[in-house]
């Protein structure tokens, strides 16, 4: 997408953003991200919040197998994410979080 874009190029996920302040303004504050990379899209990040990440999931109506998993950081973090379209707009929804190995019980004998 162009870097010569408006602001007003932007309005579709701006809109949406406010309309999820005003309906979803009890749910836990994400990280926002809009981008002229890709215009029609709106980003909400949480960073080792997966129960916000869900609440979230669930007040946009999204199934639960429609979040993809992976990993990444060598295995050191594992990422949540699912998109739907609202109000005109792709809301992407992105969760990181820690991958927590327990530690070993004994050890070597």
């Amino acid at each position: 997408m162009s870097d010569n874009l408006a602001l007003d190029d932007l309005a579709a996920p701006l809109r949406v953003l406010r309309l999820l302040a005003v309906d979803f303004g009890r749910l836990p504050a994400p990280e926002v991200h809009v981008s002229t990379t890709y215009p029609e899209r709106l980003e909400l990040r949480f960073h080792d919040d997966l129960p916000g990440f869900e609440m979230w999931r669930e007040a946009l109506g999204i199934v639960p197998d429609a979040v993809t998993y992976r990993e990444q950081s060598d295995g050191r973090t594992r990422v949540l994410r699912a998109s739907v379209d609202h109000a005109g707009s792709v809301v992407r929804l992105t969760a990181y979080a820690d991958i927590v190995t327990p530690a070993l019980v004994g050890g070597p004998s």
